[in-house]
């Protein structure tokens, strides 16, 4: 990170209301906040499992069995359920 001066970058009024504040301090001025993208957004991941999840339950609902898709997805019985129940 890069110092610079106060004097050099900022307005004289600005300066003297700081000064009051913290005279001789140093202050850290950060970005203005962006939205930063959910988990999974930028690499595809939230899209990938969202395909696999809907995949799941059409197999559940054509008759395979919760072991059966454990097997396929090396997903616990447990993880399996939870999925099936939310998409629903």
């Amino acid at each position: 990170m890069i110092y610079k001066n106060g004097r050099d970058v900022l307005p004289p009024s600005l300066l003297k209301e700081l000064q009051k504040y913290m005279p001789g301090e140093l202050v850290y001025i950060p970005k203005p906040s962006e939205k930063r993208a959910s988990w999974g957004e930028v690499s595809g991941t939230r899209k990938l499992l969202a395909e696999r999840n809907q995949e799941i339950y059409r197999f559940y609902k054509d008759g395979w069995s919760i072991s059966e898709l454990e097997r396929k997805y090396h997903l616990s019985g447990e993880s399996i359920r939870k999925i099936i129940v939310k998409t629903r």
